[in-house]
């Protein structure tokens, strides 16, 4: 099987793409524009792997995504994207165009090559906002509250009317907060961690009362990997990991861990249309292919805790800016 992982040097992307190599013997070719949250450091340990090829590109680039295509690619892992809500309230116009159109490029390509899967990876905050009780499912009403969300609620749209239409064999996911080893630091578990191993300030939005669902992202991977394999074409599938937590309860138990005073917390004035409350309902998954989240989310944290630890390196290259000045250069003449 030959996959086309997109935005692969990120987060989830880069966990996904070792996780398979792991366990499969397929070829995989990364496409990923290394954008701000884009690291090639996340794949060290495959780089040279002969399954593995990586691709300096822009998902929006119809001719750079249609050669690619040529290769007989049978299945697409779009997480490409930009995905920070508060870059997204400075500056929407990157988010329309990577996360609509460029999902639009893609699910071109894949109906004109005829791909077996086209797997669209999407978030709970399409949902918008839950008050203190009740959970999203499939069937909740897309309600998105910033234009980061807005973007990713116009690509799923649009991939599930290429099924409608095309019948292109899309599946959509959407997951619920991940976290884990090689996540950007400006999000909020990782941001915490860093700053207090440094003794910095860590800012809080609002009064930190906003609850998000957690789940692990090799649990996210694992739930991709089935969905992927055994999931139904033209169908919405919820990943929640069943850890619901106060932002300022996750700071503090950060804190704990680091054995750092709760006097490095402070509150900062809360962002535009900050949404309440996140809640995934994942019975659907769990009923049709029997996935189930290993991650309780204090031994998950404490392991994330220890690898931010172990691996300061790798995020202090990301804080200084070095690591984007090696990427600049090596791609300058593109």
């Amino acid at each position: 099987m030959r996959l086309l992982v997109t935005g692969g040097a990120g987060f989830i992307g880069s966990n996904f793409i070792r996780y398979m190599l792991s366990k499969y013997d397929y070829q995989l070719i990364n496409l990923d524009k290394l954008t701000y949250a884009g690291n090639l450091e996340n794949l060290d340990e495959i780089k040279d792997d002969p399954r593995y090829t990586f691709i300096h590109g822009d998902i929006a680039d119809e001719k750079c995504v249609q050669e690619i295509f040529t290769q007989d690619i049978d299945v697409v892992v779009n997480f490409a994207a930009e995905s920070l809500v508060d870059r997204s309230i400075e500056d929407s116009g990157v988010f329309i165009r990577t996360n609509v159109e460029g999902t639009r490029v893609l699910l071109e390509a894949a109906r004109r090559y005829g791909v077996e899967r086209f797997i669209q990876i999407s978030t709970d905050e399409v949902y918008g906002s839950l008050e203190t009780e009740g959970y999203f499912t499939e069937e909740s009403p897309l309600d998105p509250g910033s234009p980061y969300s807005a973007s990713k609620t116009a690509a799923d749209l649009l991939a599930m009317a290429y099924f409608k239409t095309y019948n292109l064999p899309v599946i959509i996911t959407r997951c619920s907060n991940n976290y884990g080893p090689y996540q950007f630091p400006e999000k909020l578990i990782p941001l915490m961690i860093t700053n207090a191993i440094e003794d910095k300030p860590l800012p809080v939005y609002g009064d930190g009362l906003n609850v998000r669902d957690w789940l692990h992202v090799r649990d996210h991977c694992v739930a991709l990997d089935l969905v992927m394999r055994q999931g139904r074409p033209g169908q919405v599938y919820n990943i929640g990991g069943n850890n619901e937590r106060k932002n300022i309860n996750i700071v503090r138990r950060i804190l704990k861990e680091l054995g750092k005073p709760e006097s490095l917390i402070t509150f900062v004035k809360d962002r535009p249309g900050h949404d309440l409350r996140y809640a995934i309902d994942a019975t659907k998954l769990k009923k049709e292919l029997n996935w189930l989240p290993t991650y309780a989310f204090e031994k998950g944290l404490q392991e994330t805790v220890n690898w931010y630890c172990n691996n300061q390196k790798w995020w202090q290259k990301i804080k200084s800016g070095e690591y984007r000045k090696y990427y600049e250069q090596m791609y300058a003449h593109r």
